[in-house]
């Protein structure tokens, strides 16, 4: 005897021929909005920049093409590599001094005060490092060049305050000091992205590990290098990846900061850029600029991508 079952849908009728309950092709009208906007706020801003890019055009009127001439003279601008030797430093000072600081504060919160003080104390420490990630760059901006500033300036106080009127500086109108006081208040501002990140990764990594390299009698140290760093390896590599991209674009904190001053000492591409577009409006110059760093940006996530998914492949 044969028994045949009917395909029956959530209302107990039997589906149509030919017809399945739940076609592929209805996905994409969920993906549509995401895809139009995508196309309207990045793709075709990015199309219409590279091409403003190869033009000679002051924002009115109509631009003129001039091919590579804008590439050719960024290539000899020496502000154009200033800038871009400055965001070098921005990222020392935005991804890897807080990715390092942050991994050895994330293990100490995780192995070390967790255990010994509790969970509470860990949650409110975690909260004060990412605070600076939740204000805006403007206030955050504000608040330091009061800190910073050279005439009662909260650091310069405090120096005179110990005894130490010698080291007071006027920290962000001397170019040789500028570019550092901005770093370290980028620093300051980005520590916490990395901290919550490694702490999320580290809830992953297997308790036992742990246990059994503190019964084999490893220290925090010898934990922290060859248990914590080979686990939470992919993080590591998203973390580099975001705040290199974050580096090379930052502008806010130079603009509130010191406007790219004093005498360029703190320009970067972005507030170069910027001047560029609206205080000079040698706007196709200033779309060269901004297309040489998008394009310095997406390779630099191309690698992170790879080497992120090359880390998850040997996790």
């Amino acid at each position: 005897m044969t028994v045949t079952v009917e395909k029956r849908g959530v209302t107990g009728k039997a589906a149509p021929a030919g017809h399945p309950r739940r076609p592929r092709d209805s996905y994409a009208l969920f993906l549509l909005p995401g895809v139009l906007a995508f196309l309207a706020v990045i793709i075709v801003p990015f199309l219409m920049n590279t091409y403003v890019g190869f033009t000679d055009w002051q924002g009115v009127g109509s631009p003129s093409w001039t091919g590579l001439a804008n590439y050719r003279e960024l290539m000899d601008d020496s502000e154009f590599w200033a800038s871009f030797r400055h965001s070098l430093f921005m990222v020392v000072a935005m991804a890897a001094v807080p990715t390092a600081v942050g991994l050895v504060l994330a293990a100490a919160l995780f192995d070390y005060i967790g255990k010994h003080f509790g969970s509470k104390v860990v949650a409110v420490l975690r909260a004060c490092f990412y605070l600076p990630q939740v204000l805006p760059i403007a206030v955050a901006g504000i608040v330091w060049s009061w800190i910073l500033a050279p005439d009662n300036g909260s650091l310069n106080e405090l120096l005179k305050a110990v005894g130490l009127s010698s080291w007071q500086q006027d920290w962000l109108g001397d170019p040789d000091i500028a570019l550092y006081s901005v770093m370290g208040v980028m620093v300051w501002v980005q520590l916490g992205f990395p901290l919550v990140v490694f702490m999320a990764g580290l809830q992953r990594v297997d308790p036992q590990l742990y246990e059994a390299a503190e019964l084999d009698g490893a220290g925090w140290w010898r934990r922290f290098w060859h248990v914590t760093l080979p686990q939470i390896r992919p993080e590591i590599y998203v973390v580099l990846t975001w705040c290199t991209i974050a580096a090379l674009k930052v502008f806010g904190a130079v603009y509130v900061l010191t406007k790219g001053g004093p005498g360029g000492a703190t320009n970067v591409p972005s507030y170069f850029s910027f001047t560029t577009f609206f205080e000079k409006t040698q706007v196709g110059y200033g779309a060269a600029i901004s297309t040489v760093l998008t394009v310095i940006i997406l390779a630099l996530s191309l690698i992170g991508l790879k080497l992120q998914t090359r880390a998850e492949d040997q996790a």
